[in-house]
């Protein structure tokens, strides 16, 4: 089978492949070819990844994974959410990171879920897989692995941040492979 990520993140791609079953064949969105910036207009980060998968599905016709994670802060009210890639206005994570920790109020709780839906669009039907994972933002960055808001986010009972892991230890706790996960048991059940 045959399935195309809607994706270019290169980090995306690289957890997601190493984690699913070889009789699955992942594709890009250079294989179809598609050069369209795909929409992220959702206001939930449920939505956003529907919203993907579903673009990829409408103009291709071709079986298709989409994700969208975000970062949900308890002190922010769930900012930045499904905006965390560009949540300073900008996709510069060292922005995104300043940003959220400049509005964190002093004292207030720096609990935090970091969240993953994966969409999959198999002849039409949705399927929708959520990970998450709590944990605390620090108050400053520590390590240089992983992307996005790694560095500033400890995941509850580890004491190194998602940027001080391995990719292996990462992906072991991580919210994308905790979708994945579901994700995987779904096609081992249905579609492989």
């Amino acid at each position: 089978m045959k399935i195309y990520l809607a994706t270019r993140n290169a980090h995306k791609i690289a957890e997601i492949t190493a984690a699913l079953p070889d009789q699955v064949q992942f594709l890009s969105l250079d294989d179809i070819p598609c050069t369209d910036e795909l929409p992220e207009t959702g206001d939930t980060i449920p939505a956003n990844s529907l919203q993907k998968a579903q673009y990829i599905w409408d103009n291709y016709r071709v079986a298709c994974l989409s994700d969208d994670s975000g970062l949900e802060i308890e002190a922010l009210g769930g900012k930045p959410g499904v905006h965390s890639a560009h949540y300073a206005g900008t996709r510069d994570f060292d922005k995104n990171m300043a940003a959220v920790l400049q509005e964190i109020p002093e004292g207030a709780s720096r609990r935090a879920i970091f969240k993953t839906v994966m969409t999959l669009i198999i002849a039409g039907e949705v399927h929708q897989f959520e990970g998450t994972v709590a944990g605390e933002i620090l108050p400053a960055k520590r390590g240089t692995q992983g992307f996005g808001y790694d560095p500033i986010f400890l995941p509850d009972g580890h004491e190194k941040t998602f940027a001080e892991m391995t990719t292996t230890e990462k992906n072991a706790i991580s919210h994308r492979n905790r979708a994945l996960q579901k994700l995987i048991a779904f096609l081992r059940t249905n579609t492989i």
